[in-house]
């Protein structure tokens, strides 16, 4: 085991980018590497791209995959079909990296061990509980969480092998607990498996999902991942933790505003990760970051396919020298959900109320603005979620009137907003592309600017605010500054 900040790194690669296997090798796996300089590494990996969408169901538009069609007690043994069709997804990615016939096939028999191992699990769990004793929502998520770490086994395992046939000493570290009978805390776990690995003469590459007594998958559900980057650096002692991701942190979305007007974040610090994640733009899952903040690991985000380029540090105790806006991103599908009760002045009990509802039926709050009679709260989720909530409402405060519309919030964030120039530049340049806010939320932490706007007019608004907040910040500022002179 290492000692604390030693000076080794542990790197996480995503999905997306675990499917470039070959040029994974070309830049971060092996790249100019040469001897030494291939170890004192760590890399946590995913599930390659598109996998765990087939095991569990897909990401963003919700088509069931093997779990739920096995959850979904009136699909019969449509899930079988299902597995089998991930099976054939394993053999063709594995087709895909080896052309090794020996490599292929071991591969494929892992692939085969692991996919036939939960088969079995499932039919003797449909068949245990079709008596009236056993319940199968009971079980739900320990079969959530063994059909994800499929996935994950599947990438680490394959990594494994490639490096080793390139002349890289690599290990399989299965933290998945396949065929495990202890349950530990995910710490232990990471600390058993790594007590007999020499990292400057190994290459640990680790599943990204971890079974523990925390169990991930309730908490994190698909970020699983992130977390176990986050832990395996605080329990190893990493000097710093890298996630490689397909694309650099930018300004904004390049395919918006422009590739020729985008920038990439040099450094910023865990504040904003936390405001781009409520953004859904995630650096970084908000607990893993906790993590690495609470024991000064600094994270650093790169694009896989651009080694040489550093990407964006971020630390806890980056400050700005001066306010700027360093990203402007946004979700375009949000719920403004408005709660209005003329009783409501002076009474306790209707935030408590509201927020157990959108708890209990897991919504995802992105923001909220109240007044005297009225609470707001801006919304990401399922419609049928979301009307649920409304009825649970509606039965618990029958005087209360409830809207629903839909909008999209436009964030500008970055480590210093203070002062007034942000907001007053904010205005300028809205009023510039003649767009006409529905609201505007500038908040005491001074980290982010919040701008509701019709959905036709999510990208104008960001186009907008990127303008004049990033790209023309500058000459802005020293026209203030010549005025005020």
């Amino acid at each position: 085991m290492t000692e604390p900040h030693s000076g080794h790194t542990v790197e996480k690669i995503g999905g997306t980018s675990m499917s470039r296997t070959a040029e994974l090798l070309d830049t971060v796996l092996i790249g100019k590497r040469r001897g030494a300089e291939l170890y004192n590494r760590i890399f946590v990996v995913s599930a390659y791209a598109g996998m765990t969408d087939s095991l569990l169901e897909h990401k963003k538009s919700g088509e069931p995959g093997v779990y739920a069609l096995f959850a979904n007690a009136e699909g019969g043994w449509s899930w079988g079909n299902a597995l089998n069709a991930v099976a054939e997804q394993m053999y063709a990615q594995n087709a895909e990296i080896f052309s090794d016939e020996g490599a292929r096939q071991t591969a494929n028999r892992f692939a085969q061990e692991r996919v036939e191992g939960v088969r079995s699990c499932l039919i003797d769990l449909s068949r245990l509980c079709s008596f009236g004793h056993f319940q199968l929502q009971q079980h739900l998520l320990t079969v959530r969480e063994m059909l994800a770490s499929l996935g994950e086994a599947q990438s680490a395992f394959n990594t494994a092998m490639l490096l080793n046939m390139h002349g890289v000493t690599a290990r399989f570290v299965d933290l998945t607990g396949w065929r495990d009978d202890t349950h530990l805390p995910l710490d232990e776990v990471i600390t058993r498996a790594f007590a007999d690995i020499d990292l400057g003469s190994e290459l640990p590459i680790v599943s990204g999902y971890a079974q523990c007594s925390e169990i991930l998958m309730g908490t994190y559900d698909r970020g699983y991942s992130e977390v176990t980057l986050s832990r395996v650096a605080v329990v190893t002692g990493a000097s710093e933790a890298i996630i490689h991701k397909e694309f650099h942190l930018s300004s904004s979305d390049p395919r918006v505003v422009g590739v020729d007007v985008v920038r990439v974040i040099g450094e910023t610090n865990y504040d904003v990760a936390d405001q781009l994640s409520n953004m859904g733009m995630e650096a970084i899952h908000p607990r893993a970051a906790k993590s690495l903040r609470q024991a000064d690991i600094p994270l650093r985000v790169k694009n896989a396919f651009e080694p040489e380029h550093a990407g964006t540090l971020i630390r806890s105790d980056l400050r700005a020298r001066a306010p700027q806006v360093e990203i402007v991103t946004g979700l375009k599908n949000v719920f403004a959900f408005e709660f209005y009760d003329q009783d409501m002045v002076g009474v306790k009990g209707y935030d408590v109320g509201i927020l157990d509802a959108l708890k209990r039926h897991s919504v995802w709050i992105i923001s909220k603005t109240s007044n005297a009679n009225t609470i707001t709260h801006f919304l990401k989720g399922s419609m049928k979620a979301i009307r649920r909530v409304e009825s649970d409402l509606a039965a618990a405060f029958p005087n209360a009137e409830i809207s629903l519309r839909k909008v999209s919030i436009v964030s500008a964030i970055g480590r210093d907003l203070s002062g007034t120039a942000v907001l007053m530049q904010a205005i300028k340049a809205l009023a510039d592309a003649s767009i006409e806010p529905l609201g505007v939320h500038d908040l005491i932490r001074k980290v982010d600017l919040q701008v509701v706007v019709e959905q036709v007019d999510f990208e104008a608004t960001i186009k907008a605010l990127h303008k004049g907040l990033i790209e023309n910040w500058a000459p802005a500022q020293r026209e203030k500054l010549h005025a005020a002179a």
